[in-house]
């Protein structure tokens, strides 16, 4: 397997990833669902709860699976090592989150029902989350339409603020940064049929009947899916799909196009420069763009210094409440 030392995630991070994220960062309420989610969500309380209700991967518990993840944290050069925990649940699933304390949970379900090279495609993919520095944005995403849901306008005053289109903008960016998360995964790979298989199988796999299930028809689905484009009502009816048709906004998209996306990059150019050697590196080596920024934008510059700001004031906050 390729190591990418000094590589940043800017190096394959998708073009529609970072177009997302800087229409978003410049929408109305954006500034201030940073603000509130700051002052009240907290790493803390979901890592107790992992910490009580999963297992902590680690050399002496699933050590097979640990040494795949510090493999892919090797390869993508990510530092410090985020945790990792697995979940009993049957659900085919995985997710990364956190900022200080960046984390990923995999589901017992994708360990049953995936191989070890696809597990390890999976790995990739999540911590390609964490080198984007896309789980502050998942986090506030989530935290942002649960409020703006479940309470209105009570929502810490924010509830005016929440337009239908910032909600929008979050669910359209989260989709796209499923697409560099992909490049990571193949990166680490440098394979591509693990990374398509496990898209295949996580959208309907079955561990009793894998052996009738055939890549190439998936990829033949794949290319059949983008043909119905030629009708513009289809084109229609994916928006209102991906878009709450079905009864709720989708947060990723669906796997026949993340197929297309990643095979297309697989011939590109640009992947075959990276893994000759020639890619962009981090400033400083090895560490982990855990703050989501492009250099370029003023505004988001901006919002990262007074994200910081914060997090050092309700710091100095708890300290003093904890000396009482």
């Amino acid at each position: 397997m390729p190591t990418y030392t000094g590589i940043s995630s800017e190096a394959f991070r998708h073009p529609l990833d970072r177009q997302a994220e800087q229409a978003l960062r410049s929408l109305p309420g954006f500034d201030l669902v940073a603000r509130k989610f700051v002052e009240f969500v907290y790493e803390r309380p979901q890592l107790v709860y992992l910490m009580g209700n999963t297992i902590q991967v680690g050399p002496r518990q699933y050590s097979t699976i640990y040494q795949m993840f510090r493999e892919c944290v090797r390869d993508l050069d990510i530092y410090p090592e985020p945790s990792l925990f697995v979940e009993q649940n049957p659900s085919v699933n995985s997710y990364a989150l956190g900022q200080e304390h960046p984390y990923i949970v995999i589901n017992t379900g994708v360990l049953d029902l995936l191989n070890e090279a696809e597990i390890r495609s999976v790995l990739a993919h999540e911590l390609g989350h964490i080198k984007c520095g896309h789980t502050i944005l998942i986090q506030m995403a989530m935290w942002a339409m649960g409020a703006a849901s479940a309470l209105g306008e009570l929502t810490w005053g924010i509830g005016n603020f929440i337009s239908q289109g910032l909600i929008f903008a979050f669910y359209e960016w989260r989709r796209k940064a499923e697409l560099s998360s992909d490049r990571a995964a193949l990166l680490v790979m440098d394979d591509l049929n693990p990374v398509m298989t496990s898209m295949m199988k996580i959208s309907g796999g079955s561990s009793k009947y894998a052996n009738e299930c055939s890549l190439q028809e998936f990829i033949r689905q794949s290319d059949n899916y983008q043909a119905l484009d030629e009708d513009g009502l289809n084109q229609v009816y994916k928006f209102f799909l991906y878009n709450g048709g079905q009864g709720g906004m989708l947060t990723h998209p669906f796997p026949v196009e993340r197929l297309r996306y990643i095979r297309e990059w697989a011939v590109s150019e640009e992947y075959q420069q990276i893994r000759n050697g020639n890619y962009m590196r981090s400033p400083s080596e090895g560490a982990v763009n855990v703050n989501s920024q492009t250099t370029q934008n003023p505004e988001a510059e901006r919002l990262r210094r007074e994200i910081e700001e914060l997090q050092r004031e309700i710091e100095r906050m708890r300290r003093n409440s904890d000396s009482q």
